[in-house]
């Protein structure tokens, strides 16, 4: 009996041993392009993952959507069908209502404000919320950055220059009631149509990171690009937790640790990419405006209003009034 139970414990011991040094290539889903401030991230994180697991855990990234819209994606994670994906966190008040706070107007005052919130507690929060409703764990709160608008009508100076303007917004309520409060003409549209229906003239207007303004090639179909800074759009880098879970314990501390090493990396080329291609889609011919944003946040501020208790009030006050720790 005892040499049987020596045998099992070495069983398991190998077992375990084998578990850990299992070899891997994890798909990730992208809906930007390889020269994406999206991709910086996803690379770095690959270059990481490998670099710690000495080889055996790699990735292979999917552009472009290739693997599906972005809500296609968070359900095929939280199915298990797709491995990993970044995304952005547009589909996710569908879920659950926390990550509508993502969609509601000046909550985020910079980068700074909005970055020290994601990596508080209240990321844990959203993060753990995310994961029971959708069955996604976020490694790392990446981000797409602030978002734009651009038009193909007029330059936006003051909030009624925007007046009557044909607006598409993501498919949110939210964004509906805020572009309607601006002043605009709000219709939501899936991403997939939006720059078929711009360069027809079903839609004159839209709103996006500057990277992705960029990447899409949005100038092409836009001339007026205005610096509206109005929502602040985080990028989550995800995994299936039911995944995440399947892994040793050795293997889920070293992805944790690829993704936190590649977070500032990607956070540093969102921002380096926004002030770059900014200059470079004025040269490209987009006529640049710097508003006055005082009278936009004074706009919507009913619109935070009438969804707060549905996000969630606690959640809200916490990010409007939230100060980053000083160095």
């Amino acid at each position: 009996m005892k040499h049987f139970v020596l045998t099992a414990t070495a069983t398991l011991l190998l077992g375990t041993a084998a578990m850990a040094q299992e070899t891997r290539t994890f798909d990730v889903s992208l809906p930007l392009g390889a020269e994406s401030h999206q991709a910086v991230g996803v690379l770095k994180f690959g270059e990481e993952l490998e670099r710690l697991s000495e080889g055996r855990l790699t990735i292979r990234p999917h552009y472009d959507n290739a693997l599906g819209a972005e809500r296609e994606v968070v359900e095929g994670m939280g199915f298990g069908l797709i491995d990993m994906g970044i995304t952005s966190t547009g589909p996710m008040g569908g879920f659950t209502p926390e990550f509508l706070l993502f969609d509601l107007p000046y909550i985020f005052s910079d980068h700074a404000h909005a970055q020290a919130f994601l990596d508080s507690e209240y990321g844990d929060q959203l993060a753990s919320a995310i994961e029971t409703a959708a069955g996604v764990k976020i490694l790392a709160w990446m981000e797409n950055g602030f978002r734009h608008e651009t038009n193909s009508v007029r330059p936006i100076n003051e909030i009624g220059d925007l007046k009557g303007i044909k607006h598409r917004t993501q498919e949110s309520s939210v964004q509906v009631d805020t572009w309607t409060a601006l002043g605009t003409n709000a219709s939501p549209m899936a991403w997939t149509e939006v720059f078929t229906a711009l360069q027809q003239g079903v839609m004159e207007s839209q709103e996006n990171p500057i990277p992705t303004i960029y990447d899409v090639r949005f100038y092409e179909v836009q001339d007026y690009l205005t610096i509206s800074q109005h929502v602040y759009s985080p990028a989550p880098l995800m995994i299936g937790a039911q995944l995440f879970g399947s892994l040793s314990e050795a293997d889920q501390a070293i992805m944790l640790e690829a993704a936190e090493l590649a977070l500032p990396v990607q956070r540093e080329a969102s921002l380096a990419l926004e002030e770059k291609y900014i200059d470079e889609l004025q040269e490209l011919g987009m006529e640049v405006t710097r508003p006055d944003l005082a009278p936009f946040r004074e706009a919507v501020a009913p619109v935070i209003d009438k969804w707060k208790d549905q996000v969630g009030a606690d959640l809200v006050d916490a990010a409007l009034n939230f100060e980053p720790a000083s160095n």
